[in-house]
């Protein structure tokens, strides 16, 4: 028990220093963006909603059941589905990082990307991080067909590009779900600042040599 309670207040703290690092680099704005991470027992939690990821209290965060029922803290994101549906199809997944960041969101605005994979491979760092980025169609925030889409998706890929909106991203811990995120961003800068220019992305060869790590 007393290792349980350890392990939560552990987490509970990683996920407010997480939040500030993302919201003080400008990679959130507002009161956007969530985190969630995963507990052994299976419990979960989240960013509250209404709450800027740059001030967060550790002792309000919203706590789910393993079942995914809200249990404690403040009144949990509307977007808590998005992790739900993550860690549903991403079994090994221990936490969520869900962004607005610019050059993502961006990115998900553009017209003939590759809904398949939205950002071609780059950098090394992006294919071991990421690997793929499958684009989900626009729907409403909260709506419950944005729910199945994101599931559809999470099936084969641990990072997702949701239309017009922003980028969900898992990870086995909330570093690495952190890490991921931001390599993204970095990337889908990059994909913006050499759109019309000549590029030399990775070949599939090095891509696979890459992921098979």
């Amino acid at each position: 028990m007393v290792a349980f309670l350890h392990e939560e207040t552990r987490l509970r703290d990683e996920i407010v220093a997480v939040g500030k690092s993302l919201f003080d680099r400008g990679l959130t704005f507002g009161s956007t963006g969530n985190i969630s991470a995963r507990l052994s027992s299976g419990e979960l939690l989240m960013t509250p909603t209404n709450e800027s990821l740059g001030s967060l209290n550790p002792k309000t965060l919203s706590k789910f059941s393993a079942e995914g029922v809200h249990v404690s803290g403040a009144r949990p994101t509307k977007e808590a589905f998005l992790h739900q549906c993550m860690y549903c199809h991403q079994r090994m997944s221990g936490a969520v990082v869900h962004l607005h960041s610019t050059y993502a969101v961006a990115a998900s605005i553009l017209d003939n990307v590759n809904a398949d994979d939205v950002l071609p491979p780059l950098t090394a760092y992006y294919v071991m991080r990421v690997g793929s980025l499958p684009l989900v169609p626009y729907f409403p925030p909260g709506d419950d067909q944005l729910a199945a889409a994101v599931g559809e998706k999470a099936k084969h890929s641990h990072a997702v590009l949701l239309a017009n909106h922003g980028q969900v991203v898992a990870g086995r811990t909330l570093k690495d779900a952190q890490y991921a995120a931001e390599e993204l961003e970095e990337t889908a800068k990059l994909f913006i600042l050499l759109a019309g220019k000549r590029t030399r992305p990775l070949s599939s060869e090095q891509a696979v040599a890459l992921k098979a790590r």
